[in-house]
């Protein structure tokens, strides 16, 4: 049945999806202004001109116990090397993260990500790999790994079928094939993406220059 199958299977086996009410507080941003913030944060990140730090104090001393208004989500590697409030210079409570090596989709993650956009109100979803993503390199090695390692394999290696053993493309292209699945493979995400009230776009972060490149 393959991946999408397998996914899509699980979250419209009958079981109906029923979500909290919408959160009082919710980002009046458009998708598109959604991402256009993302990328304007990246880039005060990579030009050293970030304002995040200077807000983090205001934003606490604020009522975020009992809420929070996210404008953008981003499935991300779970490389420590990839912070991501830090790069889109962001501070606290505007960005919603889900996290897992190889930034691939699970039902999990499908499930935080329906929560973001469908409960908190997030205008975009950003899928996005990273250079050097030891997950990736991983799956082009294909090495015996000890423990749970190995189950990474499986989600990434379409990618690998695809772009070949150039870690770059690999990456990349498992980027494209998670923001494709996430759209296809959720029904609360792709009603939402028809109404034009959310976008899902793949992305990729350079861990040398810091920049972030859109691949849609």
């Amino acid at each position: 049945m393959g991946l999408t199958g397998t996914v899509i299977g699980l979250l419209t086996s009958g079981v109906e999806l029923v979500f909290p009410p919408p959160a009082l507080a919710q980002s009046l941003l458009s998708p598109d202004a959604a991402l256009a913030a993302l990328v304007e944060g990246n880039k005060r990140f990579t030009s050293g001109r970030m304002t995040s730090n200077e807000h983090d104090l205001a934003i606490l001393k604020q009522n975020t116990i009992e809420k929070q208004e996210p404008y953008a989500a981003v499935l991300s590697c779970a490389d420590s090397r990839v912070p991501i409030e830090l790069l889109f210079d962001e501070s606290i409570g505007h960005i919603f993260v889900t996290r897992i090596a190889g930034n691939f989709v699970t039902s999990e993650i499908i499930a935080s990500l329906e929560y973001g956009a469908a409960v908190l109100g997030t205008k975009v979803i950003l899928v996005m790999g990273h250079s050097n993503c030891g997950a990736v390199k991983a799956t082009i090695q294909h090495k015996e790994a000890p423990g749970q390692l190995s189950a990474l394999f499986p989600h990434i290696q379409p990618a690998v079928d695809q772009a070949g053993p150039n870690l770059e493309a690999a990456t990349k292209v498992n980027t494209k094939i998670q923001a494709t699945l996430l759209r296809e493979a959720s029904t609360v995400i792709s009603s939402l993406i028809k109404e034009g009230k959310l976008k899902v776009v793949p992305g990729y972060y350079d861990i040398g220059t810091g920049a972030v490149t859109l691949l849609d």
